[in-house]
C-alpha cells in the first residue's frame, strides 16, 4: 500500500549531540582490547512509541523492548552492529544483530506492511498461515516460492525454518514462554521479540515501523514514511475538534453467552475518542476487550446511534439471523452498522489487521466518515463498510 503518489523527501534525522565516555567491560585506567570508547547520540527518532528505545554509538545501536510481553519487568537488549565492521570484545556475549539483514521469517501479518513501505518486503522469507496475508506483493511472492510457509499460526514448522535459515526470526510473545524458539536460537538465527502490540495509542504502535526499519538501516525512510502517517492522523484531529455532538457508539458481538466490548484504553476505543464518538464504555480501565452479558450491553447502547465494529458479518439479515436480539438496537433498525470487513480476503484474512495498524490515519477517516459524514464527503471508507 502507497503513502501518496507523491515522491517522498527524506528527512534528515535531527540529532542532539550529547557526547560522553562510555566504556565497555573493564575500568582500568588503561586501555585494553575490551575496551571500546564511543560516543552516545541521543536524538529525536521516536515521539508517539514508548514500547522500545534506541541509543546509537557511533555506528552501533543499541535497540532496547521495555516490556517484550505484558507484565515483564526484564525487557530485552539487541545489538545492531554493521556487517564488516568488528563485533567489541565486551559485546561478544550480547545478542548482536549483523545489519542490514538480507532475509528473515515473520510470525504476525501485522509485520508485513511495514516491510511493504519500506519496500523490503523481498526479504521476507517465511510465514506462517501465508493464506491470511492481505499484501498483493507478498502474496505474488508466495505464489513464486519466494515466500514459504512455515507453519500454521504459532505452531512454526522446525524442519522447514531452518532449512530456510533466515537471519532474522521476528516474533512476538503473549506470555513469555520462548521454549519453543530454542532450536532456532542454536542454529544461529537471531530471534527478535517485536512488542507492538503493547503499545496504548494508534500513532504509537504505528511508529515501529521505525523499529523494523532499523534492522535494514532505514530509519530515514521510516522517520518520512511515519511522519506523513502521523500528519495524516492529526490532520484529521484538527478537522473533528469543531464538532459540537459527539454521537453515541458501541461495538463488539457475542461470542457464546459473552458481548466482548472494546475496552476503554483499547485501540478501538482510542479510536472511537480521536473520531469524537461518544464512546459508551470510554470511562473503563482496560486496554483489552470488556466480557458483558447481552443485557448490560442492552439497557446501555439499546437507543446508541452507531454501531461499529459488528465482527465479520456482511449483511444485517445475517446479523439477525446470528441474534434475533441484535435487531432491537436503535442502530440496527436505522441501519447504522458497521463493520471492519471491507477488505477481507475470501479465506479469511482481513487487511484491517494486517495494515490497519500501520495506517491509523485511514482507520480515523474511515471513523469519521461514519460518525460525521458531512466531514470528510470525499473520503471513500476503505477497511470499514455498512452493512445493508
Amino acid at each position: 500500500m502507497s503513502l501518496n503518489s507523491k515522491p517522498m523527501k527524506y528527512q534528515i534525522l535531527s540529532a542532539l549531540s550529547i557526547v560522553f565516555l562510555f566504556v565497555f567491560g573493564c575500568h582500568s585506567s588503561q586501555t585494553t582490547s575490551d575496551e571500546r570508547i564511543l560516543h552516545s547520540t541521543s536524538d529525536d527518532y521516536l515521539q508517539y512509541a514508548k514500547g522500545f528505545k534506541v541509543t546509537s554509538f557511533d555506528d552501533i545501536k543499541l535497540v532496547e523492548i521495555r516490556e517484550p510481553f505484558k507484565g515483564d519487568t526484564q525487557g530485552l537488549s539487541y545489538w545492531l552492529i554493521p556487517k564488516g565492521m568488528t563485533v567489541p570484545d565486551s559485546l561478544s556475549n550480547k545478542t548482536i544483530i549483523r545489519t542490514p539483514i538480507e532475509s528473515l521469517v515473520c510470525t504476525s501479518t501485522t509485520h508485513i506492511t511495514p516491510l511493504d513501505l519500506l519496500e523490503e518486503s523481498d526479504k521476507l522469507i517465511g510465514f506462517p498461515s501465508t493464506q491470511y496475508i492481505s499484501s498483493e506483493k507478498v502474496k505474488s511472492q508466495v505464489e513464486n516460492g519466494i515466500t514459504r510457509e512455515v507453519g500454521r499460526d504459532n505452531n512454526l514448522n522446525v524442519e522447514v525454518l531452518l532449512d530456510l535459515s533466515p537471519e532474522v526470526l521476528m516474533t512476538y510473545s503473549m506470555t513469555g514462554d520462548y521454549s519453543h524458539l530454542t532450536p532456532f536460537e542454536r542454529s544461529g538465527i537471531k530471534v527478535i521479540q517485536n512488542a507492538e502490540y503493547l503499545e496504548e495509542t494508534p500513532l504509537g504502535r504505528a511508529e515501529w515501523i521505525k523499529f523494523m526499519a532499523l534492522f535494514f538501516d532505514k530509519e530515514k525512510e521510516a522517520d518520512s514514511i511515519f511522519q506523513i502517517i502521523a500528519d495524516s492522523y492529526n490532520s484529521t484531529l484538527k478537522l473533528v475538534e469543531s464538532q459540537e455532538k459527539d454521537p453515541t457508539v458501541f461495538s463488539g458481538i457475542v461470542y457464546g453467552d459473552t458481548w466482548f466490548m472494546p475496552g476503554g484504553r483499547s485501540w478501538a476505543g482510542k479510536f472511537f475518542k480521536d473520531s469524537r464518538a461518544d464512546f459508551l464504555w470510554k470511562n473503563t480501565p482496560e486496554s483489552g476487550s470488556l466480557e458483558l452479558s447481552f443485557e448490560a450491553v442492552f439497557e446501555k447502547a439499546y437507543q446508541a446511534d452507531y454501531w461499529i465494529g459488528a465482527a465479520n458479518y456482511y449483511s444485517l439479515d445475517a446479523l439477525k439471523g446470528a441474534d434475533q436480539r441484535y435487531s432491537r438496537f436503535e442502530a440496527f433498525s436505522k441501519k447504522q452498522v458497521f463493520t471492519y470487513n471491507a477488505r477481507q480476503i475470501p479465506n479469511g484474512g482481513n487487511d484491517y489487521f494486517e495494515s490497519g495498524f500501520t495506517r491509523p490515519d485511514i482507520v480515523l477517516k474511515d471513523l469519521v466518515k461514519i460518525i460525521h459524514p458531512d466531514l470528510m464527503p470525499e473520503h471513500m471508507l476503505y477497511y470499514y463498510r455498512k452493512l445493508d
